[in-house]
């Protein structure tokens, strides 16, 4: 039976955090809808102290904030974004139209379509979110997604010119510099200065992921990305600098980002423990991680590997690290979760930043039924029909009638009794012809 050597925030008061989060972004969503513009302003200026004339930038403006990087900035970024690119290619290249003949002279078939406007939220207050940039627009201009509009917050009172430059070199085409919910409410519902997009994506912190979520339906969206969640599953064969290096580099994102341990071994439950305490002395974001560690950090002993398999597919977490002396096992068994992270060269923060995977991933146990963010989020897939024999029109019509008067759609089956009629005849190939009328079956 799993035994808590640490454990988080009551799920109560959790709960209580979250209807706080709920309550403040409705009511700015229905201002932001109701002013516009004035909204969006307002709310700049009171959380982010910034109002500037336009919050979109020009093309000069763009490139003069570009020209403030480094040369190794500028490759650093480009090499990330190749391996960003590399990954989204391969999955648009799997992703293929279909057309197949079910039945002689049936031909039914799909296509994909893009996503026509989108709207790529990249965080940026606390930290400038650089490979944010890469994981929304550049997979979206992969898609071949025709609008990208990107909006990130100001860094420290103005653009961050990394994150501007990321945005710009992915390939989008307006660039906001805007945060929080006045960002996504601008982009979702539109104001007089900025047009509506169809769907919005990429992470955020709470209220950014609570008004996504208030706002699908008006718009897609690519997933419930909340605030980062981490979970190590560890036993024996690694070390406690592993597992406390890897929790707190994920709590390090904000005040509320679960780090969660699973280990079968309690020598390396208590080590991890002290070494975590140790390096929260000396981490420069030990303000933020600590505060995270404490709210939400978790330190879990499991009976065995089953045990922890169970545990893990429950917690559903962002992101999972398994450092094992089985980590295929955990490959082939894991069913809810964001990303894994196999082995001890691997870690999530090169996932976060340059491997080429994508890091906007599912937080509040929605790995149970989504996956992240891919380029497969920006596409559509739409399905057409097409009868070519006048055998075919009969004969699928016949079925089609007897299965609507099954259900009671006369109307429905006229439909098919008409093609019978037309194209069929007494000669239905495909089983008996269909009555006459449908009204007429209908009322006998």
């Amino acid at each position: 039976m799993a035994i808590h050597l640490k454990e988080g925030k009551a799920a109560a008061e959790r709960i209580s955090d979250d209807a706080k989060v709920r309550d403040t972004v409705e009511r700015a969503l229905a201002r932001i809808e109701a002013e516009g513009d004035a909204a969006v302003r307002a709310f700049s200026q009171d959380f982010d102290h910034y109002a500037p004339e336009s919050f979109r930038l020009t093309e000069d403006q763009i490139a003069a904030l570009i020209a403030r990087l480094s040369p190794q900035e500028l490759a650093d970024i480009r090499f990330a974004q190749a391996q960003v690119r590399r990954f989204a290619e391969a999955q648009r290249a799997s992703i293929t139209d279909i057309e197949v003949e079910t039945l002689p002279g049936v031909i039914l078939g799909h296509k994909t379509i893009p996503v026509q406007s989108v709207g790529c939220y990249v965080p940026g207050g606390k930290f400038p979110m650089v490979a944010s940039a890469h994981m929304s627009v550049l997979t979206a201009s992969v898609a071949g997604v025709p609008r990208i509009v990107a909006c990130t917050p100001p860094f420290r009172g103005q653009p961050n010119p990394a994150v501007i430059a990321a945005m710009h070199m992915g390939g989008a085409h307006e660039i906001w510099v805007l945060g929080g919910i006045q960002a996504v409410g601008a982009m979702a519902l539109g104001t007089e200065t900025m047009a509506p997009v169809d769907m919005l994506v990429g992470p955020g912190n709470a209220y950014v992921a609570e008004a996504k979520r208030q706002l699908y339906g008006r718009v897609g969206i690519d997933l419930f990305a909340g605030p980062t969640e981490t979970l190590v599953i560890a036993d024996e064969t690694v070390d406690a600098e592993l597992c406390a290096t890897d929790l707190l580099g994920q709590a390090e994102h904000g005040y509320n980002s679960p780090a969660v341990l699973l280990t079968t071994s309690r020598v390396l439950a208590e080590a991890t423990l002290a070494e975590v305490a140790r390096l929260l002395q000396i981490l420069p974001t030990a303000e933020t991680a600590g505060k995270s560690w404490e709210d939400y950090g978790e330190v879990i002993l499991c009976e065995d590997h089953d045990e922890m398999l169970k545990l893990a597919n429950e917690i559903a977490s962002e992101h999972v690290q398994v450092m094992t002396d089985r980590d295929d096992w955990y490959l082939e068994k894991m069913t809810s979760y964001g990303a894994l992270f196999l082995g001890p060269r691997t870690n999530v923060a090169n996932g976060d930043k340059v491997i080429g995977t994508n890091h906007t991933l599912p937080t509040k146990k929605a790995g149970r039924y989504t996956g992240g963010l891919w380029v497969g989020k920006f596409l559509k897939t739409h399905s057409y029909q097409r009868v070519t024999t006048d055998e075919a029109a009969a004969g699928i019509g016949a079925y089609g009638s007897r299965l609507c008067m099954l259900e009671g759609f006369v109307g429905h089956a006229e439909q098919c009794n008409l093609r019978v009629r037309r194209y069929g005849g007494a000669n239905v190939p495909y089983g008996e012809a269909a009555p006459v009328l449908a009204g007429q079956e209908a009322s006998e």
